[in-house]
């Protein structure tokens, strides 16, 4: 129970071991959106609609959240690099699966498992976060968070190609063996880190109430992340319709606008350094209004392939801003419960994204492109408003 013990256990978080987890981050991160370039294709494929495939982003989504519940916190309690090396296996495994599914139905649960298991970048972060030097934290994360936001993003440009090349299912395949190249770097480069914290599961599961009750920068955090993130998948979800629809484009154009949108990581890289020296609230006013005027774009964009793009740049960097900003402001909280306290954030996080994309393909069905703008810009305008009603209070110094 003394820092020497800690001090022991944490080895230092070096460019190498830095840059292993970012390049992870992003490989790992992209499972989740390989398939939404792909969702016109995979309707095709086993000639159903829309919206059965959209189910296929859903689930991945929703898969995801279960994973960092259920997976995430028990980077407190056991080995890090240990637990990471098991839940490889079972990306491999999904990946396999999704790439040899026969139906659509085995497909949405193929898809189901990649997501949970695809957890591995949220116990990268808070590690990181753990490793780094206090006053470079933001830093670090920043540059991690570069990794996840290009996985993400060039995601899309990858299974647009390969899918509109050599069809969707190469993707999976291809995407299994990255993964066995990132288990072996995993095993070989990336250090240990002791848990620290010595109860059981249950109490451990038990105790995410009691940081959610007693930490309101983690509430605001996480509300504020989950709205965000559904604005960000409702677009991601149905730009692939709008070009099919608006300009007869396949998956690869999708594809790239993941490029375009990769712009972001410089926002997630400036906004990890910003966050180091300015007060993350005010910053994170200014990127949430990008988010509402990227879909103000949007909905006049319609049929402008350059207005997507300018909108897509905008809304990448408000999204991604002001998750860094979150991440700053939660991973200043309690260093022995990191990792509960990512996984809180960032199952509200993805819980908000599996719902944006739930509402955006349901709402594409009866209102299409415009519905799903005025969607966008009413959760925004929302977010905005719930921001700026919990402002801040001053606080005196006090002594922990």
């Amino acid at each position: 129970m003394t820092d020497t013990s800690p001090a022991k256990r944490h080895p230092e978080l070096t460019p190498l071991t830095l840059w292993i987890m970012t390049i992870a981050t992003g490989l790992v991160v992209a499972n989740l959106y390989y398939n939404q370039p792909l969702l016109e294709d995979i309707a095709r494929t086993f000639h159903t609609s829309k919206g059965k495939a959209g189910l296929v982003s859903l689930l991945t989504q929703i898969g995801y959240a279960i994973g960092m519940l259920f997976l995430v916190p028990l980077a407190d309690m056991v080995k890090r690099k240990r637990l990471m090396l098991i839940v490889f296996a079972f990306i491999v495994f999904s990946l396999l699966v999704t790439a040899f599914a026969q139906s659509i139905n085995i497909l949405i649960f193929a898809s189901f498992l990649l997501g949970a298991s695809s957890m591995i970048p949220q116990l990268l972060v808070p590690m990181a976060a753990h490793l780094a030097r206090p006053e470079e934290r933001g830093k670090k994360i920043g540059v991690i968070m570069s990794g996840l936001l290009i996985g993400i993003l060039l995601s899309r440009t990858f299974s647009g190609y390969i899918g509109e090349y050599f069809g969707w299912r190469a993707v999976f395949y291809i995407a299994a063996g990255i993964m066995l190249l990132m288990w072996l770097m995993i095993g070989l480069f990336l250090p240990e880190v002791e848990p620290e914290y010595k109860g059981s599961y249950g109490k451990l599961m038990a105790s995410l109430a009691d940081l959610i009750k007693h930490e309101p920068k983690l509430r605001l955090a996480a509300l504020r992340g989950a709205l965000c993130f559904a604005c960000f998948s409702a677009f991601w979800t149905t730009i692939v319709f709008l070009l099919h629809q608006n300009f007869n484009m396949g998956s690869a154009v999708a594809g790239e606008f993941g490029l375009v949108g990769a712009f972001g990581a410089l926002a997630a890289g400036l906004m990890g350094r910003l966050s180091d020296k300015l007060d993350a609230y005010k910053l994170s006013g200014y990127t949430l209004l990008l988010i509402l005027v990227s879909f103000i774009i949007f909905i006049f964009s319609g049929h402008s392939i350059p207005g997507l793009i300018i909108g897509v740049i905008v809304l990448d960097m408000g999204v991604q801003a002001t998750h860094i900003s979150n991440q700053s402001i939660i991973f200043s909280l309690d260093p022995k419960a990191r990792n509960r306290i990512n996984t809180i954030y960032m199952v509200a996080y993805f819980i908000g994204g599996a719902i944006g994309t739930l509402i955006a393909t349901q709402l594409w069905k009866n209102y299409e492109w415009n519905g799903v703008c005025i969607t966008g810009m009413a959760i925004s305008i929302f977010t905005l408003i719930i921001h700026f009603l919990n402002h801040p209070k001053p606080v005196k110094a006090v002594t922990v």
